[in-house]
């Protein structure tokens, strides 16, 4: 049996422009951590000694014979890129799915490292990732941008550029002093819905040419952000997620809704200085900055609203366990 573990992200700066149809003209890049905040997938070799030749578990439970007759389309598409018989996969996770946290990548990752590993393979992590955008974006044309199966491949606080020639991820040189302050003054609220991010991501594809002003300068805000984190501007770094979440809400009708605008003017009056919503938006996560002078009456003021505890992390994803029995049914 194998257990991968892969990481989810927090995206602050640069969303959007990570879509093929931007970046592959005008370059893009995004700021973004990942968090100790997981997927977990496990998978084995199936024994010959059941009624059925596979299985995956996720919100329900398919058993299939033929690889065409999964309806989970990631995995049937990762079943035919990488072929294995009598199969039994199950899915699980810290946090729901379809919710702003690049699960959808992180899923894919996780799969894809483990089919790999059950054919005795070891990719490096960013091979995985483009995999994972392969499978995605190419093999089943799901709309959407390349910096989630990144971020949860390679893990970290990174700054990821895009252009027409590839990828480069630059770590982010901060003291661990900002760090931890940073990461003290986010909090992670969930919205009490979710959505299908690749709904929200269709509309804001098709708008990138009358939206161009708009993703341009928000890939400008990647170095400003940068650059208030490396001069220990923390605060800075939090009200310009308010500024950069005004330019995010132009690029589709379907980002925001008055449910969501209620919850952020209600996070703002009670000592919040700035935010966002993760992912593609409409719903899921939000991210909130709150200077450590407001977090108390911010905790008080919003009890019952579903703050998730979090921290970063830096491994990406990986094997946690493994043990010598999994080639057995071969």
């Amino acid at each position: 049996m194998l257990i991968i573990r892969t990481p989810f992200r927090i995206s602050f700066f640069g969303g959007g422009t990570d879509f093929f149809d931007y970046f592959s003209e005008y370059g893009g890049c995004v700021l973004s951590t990942t968090i100790d905040k997981y997927c977990y997938v496990s998978m084995r070799h199936l024994p010959p000694l059941f009624g059925y030749e596979s299985q995956v578990t996720y919100s329900k439970i398919e058993r299939f014979s033929e690889v065409d007759d999964i309806e989970h389309p990631l995995v049937r598409a990762a079943l035919k890129y990488i072929p294995v018989d009598r199969i039994q996969i199950a899915y699980d996770a810290d946090l729901p799915a379809c919710s702003g946290i690049g699960s959808s990548s992180a899923f894919a990752v996780a799969l894809l490292q483990g089919l790999h590993a059950i054919k005795g393979e070891k990719p490096d992590k960013m091979s995985l990732a483009k995999e994972a955008i392969y499978l995605e974006r190419d093999y089943l044309n799901e709309a959407g941008g390349v910096q989630d199966q990144i971020a949860s491949a390679l893990g970290g606080f990174n700054r990821l550029d895009f252009s027409s020639n590839g990828f480069n991820v630059t770590p982010l040189e901060i003291s661990p002093t900002v760090k931890e302050t940073l990461q003290n003054n986010l909090f992670l609220t969930f919205t009490g819905f979710t959505r299908f991010s690749s709904d929200v991501a269709v509309e804001q594809k098709k708008n990138i040419s009358s939206t161009r002003r708009q993703l341009d300068e928000m890939k400008s805000l990647v170095s400003v952000a940068e650059n208030f984190l490396k001069q220990g501007k923390t605060d800075d770094f939090g009200r310009l997620l308010d500024y950069t979440w005004d330019l995010k809400k132009s690029l589709s009708k379907g980002i925001t809704n008055p449910e969501i605008d209620e919850l952020y003017e209600c996070a703002k009056k009670n000592g919040a200085i700035g935010g966002k919503v993760l992912g593609a938006g409409g719903g899921g996560f939000m991210l909130l900055y709150v200077p450590l002078k407001n977090r108390e009456r911010f905790i008080e003021k919003t009890k019952g609203s579903n703050i998730i505890p979090f921290g970063f992390e830096n491994k990406g994803t990986e094997i946690i366990y493994s043990d010598d029995l999994f080639g057995n049914f071969k």
